[in-house]
């Protein structure tokens, strides 16, 4: 090790289950790096409080919900993709002052493209949440241009219509797919808990692919709904988590979230060994 210690963390709630940790310290043992990284329960209403109390301490944070957007207020400057989703997932301490980042769209548009890396049209999103804001713009950079969102309240949502429009892609809200016909994917960015109680077609969970943002519990009630039906899912959030790390770090070491690490494929094995990933 050739560093001096210093401390990151990743705050939520729950946490419990985060492999945050896992994937950090995996990246930190390659890279040499004398630093530690730890798991902080911070609810909804809490991260004001937790943030007087111990931002001195930190080097960086990793953010989930639900304080990807409380964390706004607190951020001296945002880089461009957290200001577009309007949710900001990473945070780097420099000079007292506190800088947001998002490295979900990142992490998101990857994962898709190992998941269906043919073309990209038509996508159907379950969740209005925060993490479906990031996976608006990657799906964006996928090429999809038209895109529901199956939300419980649509009214709620309406500007996700906006943050689409700002990506270049068309966005419905609603609770079925059937303006679209048949989407190329599903995404689903519920929590892994979360029952789907829309009732979607058994045809659509047969044809189109499922991809699942939540990775815990394995299977997640969504993942589990569309393989009674017979679907497929392709993918889950481990890919997305992985890859959104790996952005993190490469800010929280060079401060850019484009710079590559050093020995960069080294630290992207080690960190898919840590959550027994599969190349």
């Amino acid at each position: 090790m050739t560093s001096s210690v210093q401390h990151f963390a990743v705050l939520g709630s729950p946490i419990s289950h985060s492999q945050s940790p896992a994937l950090h310290r995996a990246a930190y043992h390659v890279l040499g790096l004398n630093w530690d990284y730890t798991v902080h329960e911070v609810a909804s209403g809490e991260l004001e409080r937790f943030l007087s109390d111990t931002a001195t301490r930190w080097r960086g944070l990793s953010l989930t919900m639900p304080l990807k957007r409380e964390i706004l207020p607190f951020l001296f400057e945002q880089d461009e993709v957290s200001l577009q989703v309007g949710a900001a997932n990473t945070v780097l301490f420099d000079g007292g002052r506190a800088f947001g980042f998002n490295t979900d769209v990142y992490g998101a548009e990857r994962m898709l493209r190992e998941a269906i890396p043919g073309e990209l049209h038509r996508a159907l999103i379950l969740g209005g949440g925060a993490t479906a804001r990031s996976v608006i713009v990657a799906l964006a950079r996928r090429g999809v241009r038209e895109l529901t969102v199956a939300t419980r309240s649509p009214a709620r949502s309406q500007d996700l219509v906006e943050l689409g429009r700002s990506a270049g892609i068309t966005v419905a809200l609603g609770d079925l797919a059937v303006d679209l016909g048949e989407p190329d994917v599903v995404v689903s960015t519920l929590p892994g808990t979360a029952v789907i109680t829309t009732k979607l077609p058994r045809s659509l969970r047969t044809s189109v692919p499922l991809v699942d943002i939540a990775y815990a519990p394995w299977p997640t009630a969504a993942a589990q709904y569309w393989s009674d039906a017979g679907g497929r899912v392709v993918n889950n959030g481990i890919g997305m988590l992985i890859y959104q790390a790996l952005a993190q770090l490469r800010i929280f070491v060079g401060g850019d979230p484009e710079r590559e690490l050093p020995s960069e494929p080294e630290v992207l094995a080690a960190m898919r060994r840590a959550v027994l990933a599969p190349v």
